[in-house]
Order: C-alpha cells, then sequence, then structure tokens
C-alpha cells in the first residue's frame, strides 16, 4: 500500500468516525449538544483536525443526512420488495418511510428538517438523496393518472408522509391514529387508479 493510499484510507475512516460521532451524540441529546469543540473530544482529535475535514456543524449534518438518505433508500427498497401489487408497495413504502422516521428522530432531523445546505430535487442531489426519492417514485408511479407528472405525484404524497411524522412527533397529531391517518392517505392516493381500472377492466397491478 502506498502511503498516498494509506493517508487517503485514513483520511476516510476519520471523517467517518466523526459522523458516526455526530449521530450518536445527536440522537442521544440533540442536535443542540452537537458542536465542533464537543465532538473533537468525543473522537480524541483537535479541532483543527475536524475543521481539516468539514467546515463546521453544518458540513458534519449534511454529511449525516446523506449518510441517512442511503439507509432510507435501502429501507425504502426492501419493503417495496417484500410488497405485491400497487396498493401494497405505496403502502409498505409509506409504512416504512414513517417507521424510519419515527425510529431515528434526529437522522431524520438532518435530513429532512434542517437547513444543511445540500441540493434538493436537482440534477446535483447526492445519488443517496436520489435513490431514496427513486425508490418513492418507484412505488407512485403506477397510480399515477395519465397526465399528471409523476415526479410532482410523488412530491407531494413525500410531502404528506413528512406531514404525518413531523405532526405526530410534535404532538399536534395523536399518534394513537396514525395507522389509521396512513391507511386514508393509501386510499386516497390509490383510489383514482382503482378506478380507472374499474372503467377499462385492466387487473390490479
Amino acid at each position: 500500500m502506498s502511503i498516498q493510499t494509506r493517508r487517503e484510507r485514513e483520511r476516510a475512516e476519520r471523517e467517518q468516525l466523526i459522523v458516526k460521532a455526530a449521530r450518536e451524540l445527536a440522537e442521544a441529546e440533540g442536535w443542540e449538544a452537537v458542536t465542533t469543540r464537543r465532538l473533537a473530544a468525543e473522537i480524541e482529535y483537535s479541532q483543527p483536525v475536524l475543521y481539516s475535514h468539514f467546515k463546521g456543524k453544518d458540513a458534519i449534518m449534511a454529511a449525516v443526512a446523506v449518510e441517512g438518505c442511503a439507509e432510507l433508500a435501502l429501507e425504502l427498497r426492501a419493503a417495496r420488495a417484500a410488497a405485491t401489487g400497487t396498493r401494497e408497495s405505496l403502502a409498505a413504502i409509506g409504512a416504512a418511510y414513517t417507521a424510519f422516521a419515527r425510529r431515528r428522530p434526529a437522522l431524520y432531523d438532518a435530513m429532512f428538517t434542517h437547513m444543511v445546505g445540500l441540493p434538493f430535487a436537482t440534477p446535483q442531489a447526492p445519488p443517496a438523496l436520489q435513490e431514496a426519492f427513486g425508490e418513492i417514485l418507484s412505488a407512485v408511479r403506477p397510480v399515477t393518472a395519465p397526465g399528471e407528472d409523476p415526479g410532482l405525484l410523488t412530491e407531494t404524497y413525500w410531502a404528506c408522509l413528512h406531514g404525518l411524522t413531523t405532526l405526530m412527533r410534535s404532538g399536534r397529531l395523536p399518534e394513537k391514529a396514525h395507522d389509521q391517518r396512513l391507511q386514508l392517505l393509501i386510499d386516497h392516493f390509490a383510489a383514482g387508479t382503482e378506478a380507472g381500472r374499474a372503467t377499462t377492466g385492466r387487473p390490479p397491478a
């Protein structure tokens, strides 16, 4: 192994250590507790070393967000692969998405609540963000009516999932009715497709 290769590997390992420490601290104490000084102490490196990897807390949160989107994409893909049929796929995506958000609140906040400077909804978005959105798109596309933009419909479905999760977490919506709300959302998104099948005689997907 060359000196350059070893240095690159060590740098990547340090970056991963910083991201891991930030995630663990945020999940335990919230993002307010995550500071560069605290992280430097946690990983036992000096602040200048930390700043040699990330410009500051926002950059660290962005790295956490990208990592979280990659994990979300995997969970959504697994949920969709296990589902059979259009409605089931849409429901599986919705359940997996909201479960992820509820199970990992600090990670979810870095991904979709805090401003972290990541480009969303553009070709410049990191691959992990595009993959997570693509999994939702794959479930929504079959319920897109003629003339509708599947991307916009996917954004709307995603926004509904995010809204349900955020309002429930903040106590604005009672958690006990979460499954019912999710079912109502799926019913209304799938209704147009099922009406179309009834008219054309096409069998369910």
